[in-house]
């Protein structure tokens, strides 16, 4: 206790005053107030002053780094005492009863004076090394065992990338696979439908030739029931003496007519749609014919279209009229000031109009009586039918249209041509419909069906304009260069072509013999052709373009409409006077 007590007391503590007014030997320089950190009065701005706190801030930052680095290299590189070693060793492994029994005795010895600080010494560095590489190990290891779950994690991952890589490749093999079979199946397909090419085209014409020898067959069949006819009608007239009476059609309806007032073919039909509809209720029920039936509906007012076993009355007296015509027997008579404007091909009681729609007239009440609407653009003809129930109409929208004068509607819209419907006429009590389009085609039409039966190819110009003779078998046809054709039907092909341009035709018309032709030229003339001769004459007395040319029932006169507004009244023999 008394040596403790000995080295206590060498040490002692000693208080020392430092005065401000001492003096040593050491020279204070004093610091001017604008030093270098100080700004300028002329740059002070808040800018300038934040840089240059933070520059300092930053190199106070770095000279506190050097202080701690420094202090912390001081500190590792004293070596440790070996009491401290030895304890910290035991407090190390948990031996705490040791370590008290270690530092008594220690303690003990080193009051005791057996052996002072210098005698113990410190503990080696290799042992402080070995320490250190020790921890290092331990801290290596505990990295190698997160690097290797890291690996193993990477590992799974890249096996399953691998994976879904097969997989994407192979479905990516599969979709090319099919890819390349569809192209196959394609190209297979393509090769089938091209070997089917030629057997549709082939199917297709014997089609038409079908349709063709059908139309040709009821022709034939109505012109032998027609012969059949007028032999049975002049043989009557031959035994009793009489004359032979022709029927005259209607030229117009009135479309709130009474019921007393329809004709005969319409009440005799009206009786059969009756009687019709009577045995339809009275008959059970069928899915298959009432589905035809609603396909084929109609409205109570429809008008029923003849049968076309009609014969043409105006067959008996078309042989009256067949002395042939000597060059410009047809002479100007009298000329006919009835319009400011261009004359156009119409009727009494139907007409047609730019405006688009169809109208029919009652001269007896001197106004319209119905207005037909239905086409896009104008409307450049129309026709009647024989029995008077329908109007066609042909329309520069591409199409022509089935009126039904009755139920005041559109029966059929028979669409077809590429250009514009110049001109559309029925034949003579029958269902069949020409039509002539600028598409330079001319086309045969089934009225009661709407469709198409077939189609002339030929021209090279817009066809204006083309018509039937009284029998039915031979077509006019002319178009924008003055070209006329003749067409035989039976053989669809063209018997005859006529060059009376460069002028447009404008329209074509037969004699009731079928033996001549005239047309009306756009160079202010009329063309009259005898087909039997062959001779083109022509008549000239419009001002202007001629637009319309027809017979008159005895083919007694010629009359024809021009631009300039005229009517010409042309008659056989000398020339009489022209009036306007």
């Amino acid at each position: 206790m008394e040596e403790a007590a000995g080295s206590e007391a060498s040490f002692c503590l000693q208080k020392l005053t430092i005065m401000d007014d001492s003096k040593d030997d050491y020279q204070y320089e004093e610091i001017p107030a604008d030093d270098e950190f100080s700004l300028q009065d002329d740059d002070e701005d808040l800018s300038k002053a934040l840089q240059t706190i933070q520059e300092q801030a930053e190199d106070a930052q770095i000279l506190a780094l050097q202080s701690v680095l420094t202090s912390e290299k001081s500190v590792s590189e004293i070596p440790e005492a070996m009491d401290d070693f030895f304890c910290n060793f035991l407090v190390r492994l948990g031996m705490s009863r040791t370590l008290d029994c270690f530092q008594t005795e220690w303690y003990e010895l080193v009051q005791r004076g057996m052996f002072t600080a210098k005698d113990i010494g410190l503990v080696p560095t290799v042992y402080t090394r070995n320490q250190q590489l020790e921890a290092d190990n331990m801290r290596l290891r505990k990295d190698l065992e997160n690097y290797k779950l890291a690996a193993n994690k990477a590992k799974e991952a890249f096996l399953k990338m691998q994976k879904e890589c097969d997989f994407h490749r192979m479905h990516h093999k599969r979709v090319v696979q099919e890819k390349n079979k569809l192209i196959c199946d394609i190209k297979r397909l393509k090769a089938h439908y091209a070997s089917y090419e030629p057997v549709l085209k082939e199917l297709t014409e014997k089609y038409q030739t079908t349709l063709r020898q059908k139309m040709l067959t009821s022709l034939e069949r109505d012109r032998a029931v027609g012969q059949v006819t007028g032999l049975q009608a002049t043989l009557q007239n031959l035994e009793s003496g009489c004359a032979i009476q022709i029927p005259v059609t209607k030229a117009g309806h009135d479309c709130r007519r009474k019921k007393g007032l329809e004709g005969p073919t319409q009440k005799a039909l009206q009786e059969v749609k009756q009687q019709k509809i009577l045995d339809a209720e009275s008959s059970s029920y069928d899915p298959v014919k009432d589905a035809e039936k609603e396909i084929g509906k109609r409205y109570p007012k429809d008008s029923e279209f003849p049968v076309d076993t009609q014969v043409n009355p105006y067959l008996v007296h078309a042989t009256e009229y067949i002395q042939p015509l000597k060059s410009g027997e047809y002479k100007l008579s009298n000329i006919l000031k009835v319009h400011d404007l261009a004359v156009n091909c119409g009727s009494q009681l139907v007409t047609s109009s730019g405006d688009t729609t169809v109208r029919i007239w009652d001269c007896l009440k001197l106004g319209c009586i119905l207005t037909l609407e239905g086409h896009a653009h104008p409307v450049w003809d129309c026709s009647w039918h024989s029995c008077g129930d329908f109007v066609a109409s042909a329309s520069m929208d591409n199409t022509s249209k089935i009126w039904d004068v009755n139920s005041e509607r559109c029966r059929y819209t028979m669409c077809g041509h590429k250009d514009s419907v110049n001109s559309i006429e029925f034949l003579p009590f029958s269902s069949t419909v020409l039509t002539s389009s600028a598409d330079k085609t001319l086309s045969l039409w089934d009225a009661r069906t709407g469709l198409r039966v077939y189609t002339f190819y030929g021209h090279l110009h817009s066809c204006n304009h083309a018509m039937f003779n009284m029998k039915g078998d031979t077509i006019a046809s002319c178009d924008s260069s003055g070209m006329m054709k003749l067409w035989d039907i039976r053989k669809s092909v063209p018997i005859l072509s006529v060059d009376a341009g460069p002028h447009p035709a404008n329209q074509v018309v037969f004699d009731h013999s079928g033996r001549i032709v005239a047309l009306a030229s756009s160079d202010g003339s009329l063309k009259v052709l005898q087909l039997e001769s062959g001779l083109l004459s022509s008549l000239r007395g419009h001002g202007g373009e001629v637009h319309s040319v027809i017979f008159d029932p005895r083919d007694e006169q010629l009359i024809s409409g021009g631009a300039d507004g005229t009517v010409c009244l042309w008659t056989r023999g000398a020339a009489a006077p022209c009036l306007t």
